[in-house]
C-alpha cells in the first residue's frame, strides 16, 4: 500500500531463501486441483498519481516513467489490465497521450478515487490538505464530504474524464469508497466495477475489518463494506477486494497492534509480493485450492512506490501470471470485464472460497477462507490442530456512518459483525477462536489430525479431516447459510466439543448465551447464532463458551434470520 506501510512488513520466512526451489517453477507439475469449477481471476491493475508529496526524490517524471515500465512489462508477455487515474494524473497530457495508444480490447482506462487540490476546487469547494495530494480520510477520500459535495466532486471528475477519454470510466476503485458515492456513480454514470483495500486493521490509518475477505461482493446501498442480503437491498456494482492478501499470515499479524504490517501481492514487498517464492506458492494456491464460484487476484501497483520498488517483483510476477494463462489456469482480464461478467453471472453474492493446502516452506499450516452473502468464515490448521480463527456475520441493515456523514478524524473504519475474531480478541502470548476438543480418559485435550481434504460441490465447501486423537474423521459442510460438522467413523462415540476463548481483555459482544442460541450486540446492533443441532454452554475456566453436538453432529446457523 502507502509508503508508511513498507517498513511493517515482517514475518519470518527466512527458512525461504533456502528452500526457494519447492515453491519455484519446478513445483509447478499438476493441473488445477479440486477447485476448478469456477475461473481463476486475475486483475492486473495499476493506478496512478501525479505527485508524490513524501518524498522529494519521487518526482512527477519517477512516477511517470515508472507506469511506461509498467505498460512495457505487461505488453512484453502480452498482459491487459486496468490503469485507474487520480483526477491529477487524469488531466496531465503526458498520461493521456501514454494511455490513449493502447489498444482498447486490452487495457482499461478508469478512475481511481482518491481526490486531489485540482479536482476538489474545480468542484468550487475548499482545500484542506497539507500537501496538494493528502492522503488522510478526511481530505483525500470522499469520506471527508458531505453527500452534496460529493456528488459536485464526482460530476467534475466525470465530465474531465469523458472530455479526454470519450466515455465516462468504467471502472472506479480506491481504498474505500463511501455508499452514496458508490450510488451515485452507478445511478447516474454507470459503472460497472468497483474495488477496495483488502481486509487490514489501521495500516495507513484505514480500518476494513470483518469484510466478505476477497473476491468480490455486492454491497448493502447504505454500506459500501457490507454484503448485501437480497438483490432489492444491494448495490448492483460488484465491489472487488484489492491487493492479494496473504491468507494465512497477514490476518493475525501483530495481534493486538493498532496497525497491521502488509503480507500481500504487491510487487514492492521483498518477503511477498517481491519474493519469488512466495509469489509462485501464492499461485499455486490460488488457481489448485477449492474454490467455489470463482477465485480472485489483484495483480500490479500504484505507481508512487516507483519502478526501482517494484521492478523485481513485476519481473517475478509478469511472466508467471502470462504462463498460467497460456495453461489455462487463469483469466487475465480487466476490472471492467470482470464487472461485467460477475454481474450477468450472480443475482446476489455468491459463496466463495479461498484454499491453502501446503503452505511456505518451514511450515504446515492450512487454511479456508469461506464468504456468503451472510458471513465470511475461516479456517486455520495449524500443528496438526484445528481453530476456527474468525466468524464475522453481514448485516445489509448495518449503515455505515459514512455514508450519510463527514469522516470527523484522519482514520477510516468500516467494521461488520463479530462472532470470533482471531486478531482483535488476542494478544502475541494467546491467540483467541474455536477450538476443537475431545474428552479422553477423562481429560479434555485438543484434538489433532492429518491433513484435511477440502473439496466442493454445488456451491458447498466440504472437509474431511482424519484425527489422530479420537479415532475416525471430523466432516464439515459449509453452506451459505450454515456450518454443519460430525463425528464420523468413531464407535467409542467419543465427547468432542468446541471451545471459545479469547486473551481476556478483548471487548467481547456476547449478551446472552442460551442453550440454542447466543445473542449478540456490537456498534448498536443485534445479531443471533444459532445452535439447529447442538448446544451453547458456559463451563467456565477461561472458555467463554462451548459448543457441543447432538449424537455426534452439531450445526450452527449463521444467517443472522436474513
Amino acid at each position: 500500500m502507502h509508503k508508511s506501510a513498507r517498513k511493517a512488513v515482517q514475518y519470518g520466512c527466512l527458512i525461504m531463501i533456502l528452500l526457494a526451489p519447492f515453491c519455484g517453477e519446478a513445483s509447478w507439475h499438476s493441473g488445477p486441483g479440486k477447485g476448478n469449477d469456477g475461473p481463476k481471476i486475475v486483475n492486473i491493475v495499476n493506478f496512478i498519481r501525479l505527485l508524490e508529496p513524501r518524498d522529494a526524490k519521487i518526482t512527477q517524471d519517477v512516477l511517470f516513467q515508472t507506469v511506461v515500465k509498467q505498460v512495457e512489462s505487461m505488453r512484453q508477455y502480452d498482459l491487459g489490465g486496468s490503469f485507474l487515474l487520480q483526477y491529477d494524473a487524469l488531466m496531465d497530457q503526458r498520461y493521456q497521450q501514454l494511455l490513449k495508444a493502447l489498444p482498447g480490447e486490452k487495457y482499461e482506462i478508469g478512475a481511481w478515487w482518491e481526490l486531489p487540490q485540482p479536482l476538489i476546487e474545480k468542484a468550487g469547494l475548499k482545500w484542506r490538505g497539507r500537501y496538494p495530494w493528502d492522503w488522510h480520510a478526511d481530505v483525500g477520500f470522499s469520506t471527508g464530504y458531505t453527500p452534496e459535495e460529493r456528488e459536485k466532486i464526482v460530476d467534475v471528475y466525470m465530465a474531465d474524464f469523458k472530455a479526454v477519454f470519450g466515455y465516462y470510466p468504467r471502472s472506479v476503485a480506491s481504498w474505500f469508497i463511501d455508499a452514496h458515492t458508490l450510488n451515485y456513480m452507478y445511478d447516474k454514470y454507470g459503472i460497472v466495477a468497483s474495488a477496495n483495500c483488502k481486509d487490514q486493521y489501521g495500516t495507513d490509518g484505514y480500518t476494513l475489518w470483518g469484510g466478505y475477505w476477497n473476491q468480490a461482493y455486492y454491497p448493502s446501498r447504505i454500506n459500501s463494506y457490507m454484503p448485501a442480503q437480497h438483490a432489492e437491498n444491494q448495490l448492483p456494482v460488484p465491489v472487488f477486494r484489492m491487493l492479494g492478501s496473504d491468507p494465512v499470515r497477514q490476518y493475525d499479524m501483530h495481534p493486538g497492534a493498532r496497525r497491521q504490517g502488509v503480507i500481500s501481492l504487491e510487487p514492492v514487498y521483498p518477503e511477498a509480493g517481491g519474493d519469488s517464492t512466495w509469489v509462485h506458492w501464492f499461485m499455486r494456491e490460488f488457481v489448485e485450492g477449492a474454490s467455489l464460484a470463482f477465485n480472485y487476484t489483484q495483480a500490479g501497483q500504484e505507481n508512487s512506490f516507483t519502478w526501482e520498488a517494484m521492478e523485481k517483483g513485476f519481473r517475478i510476477q509478469m511472466p508467471l501470471i502470462a504462463r498460467l494463462r497460456d495453461e489455462g489456469k487463469i483469466r487475465v482480464e480487466t476490472l471492467e470485464a470482470s464487472g461485467r461478467w460477475f454481474s450477468k453471472k450472480f443475482p446476489v453474492t455468491p459463496a466463495t472460497a479461498f484454499t491453502v493446502n501446503n503452505d511456505l516452506p518451514g511450515s504446515d499450516r492450512k487454511t479456508v477462507w469461506f464468504n456468503s452473502r451472510f458471513y465470511r468464515l475461516n479456517l486455520l490448521w495449524e500443528n496438526g490442530q484445528l481453530r476456527i480463527r474468525d466468524i464475522h456475520l453481514f448485516d445489509e441493515q448495518f449503515p455505515s456512518v459514512y455514508t450519510t456523514q463527514k469522516a470527523t478524524s484522519n482514520e477510516c473504519v468500516f467494521l461488520t459483525l463479530p462472532f470470533v475474531d482471531g486478531y482483535l480478541w488476542s494478544t502475541k502470548d494467546h491467540y483467541a477462536g474455536i477450538r476443537f476438543k475431545a474428552l479422553v480418559n477423562g481429560k479434555e485435550v485438543p484434538i489433532t489430525g492429518g491433513d484435511p481434504v477440502i473439496t466442493n460441490a454445488a456451491g458447498k465447501l466440504r472437509i474431511s479431516w482424519p484425527l489422530k486423537t479420537i479415532t475416525g474423521r471430523l466432516d464439515m459442510e459449509i453452506t451459505e447459510r450454515t456450518m454443519k460438522i460430525q463425528l464420523k467413523g468413531n464407535r467409542q462415540k467419543a465427547q468432542w466439543f468446541l471451545d471459545m476463548t479469547t486473551a481476556g481483555t478483548a471487548a467481547l459482544p456476547f449478551r446472552d448465551i442460551q442453550p440454542d442460541r447466543i445473542q449478540c450486540a456490537s456498534e448498536g446492533m443485534n445479531y443471533v447464532i444459532k445452535a439447529l443441532n447442538g448446544r451453547f454452554s458456559t463451563p467456565g475456566e477461561g472458555k467463554v463458551f462451548r459448543i457441543s453436538p447432538n449424537v455426534g453432529t452439531l450445526t450452527l446457523e449463521l444467517s443472522n434470520g436474513n
